[in-house]
């Protein structure tokens, strides 16, 4: 079993920065990519950037493109998303979770989910 936990999420201004963590324990040697999803009220949850955990590939959304950025520490068995420009459209509760096998953007191929953590944009 694999358990995530998110953190950093919090009230930011429209231009603004935040960075998230999702820090992983357990059966991690299990994990194959780690992604970030996020789902706005009324919305459906969607892909945001995902990463390799071996070797570092990423892939993000084309709304985050040039904004976002998702990176590893293997040593802690975290994963970071780093947010820059966020505007309004980026308030979400945001997600990581874990992928053996599967499309990185289909939320439905992940395994494992952490609680969540909410990240809201004043415009």
């Amino acid at each position: 079993q694999v358990q995530l936990v998110e953190s950093g999420g919090g009230l930011v201004q429209a231009g603004g920065s935040l960075r998230l963590s999702c820090a992983a324990s357990g059966r991690t040697f299990s994990m194959y990519t780690m992604g970030w999803f996020r789902q706005a009220p009324g919305k459906e949850r969607e892909f945001v950037a995902a990463i390799n955990w071996s070797h570092g590939s990423t892939n993000y959304a084309n709304s985050v493109k040039g904004r976002f950025t998702i990176s590893r520490d293997n040593a802690k068995n975290t994963v970071y998303l780093q947010m820059n420009s966020l505007n309004p459209e980026d308030t979400a509760v945001y997600y990581c979770a874990s992928l053996r096998r599967g499309e990185w953007g289909n939320a439905y191929d992940y395994d494992h989910w952490g609680q969540g953590t909410q990240v809201t944009v004043s415009s």
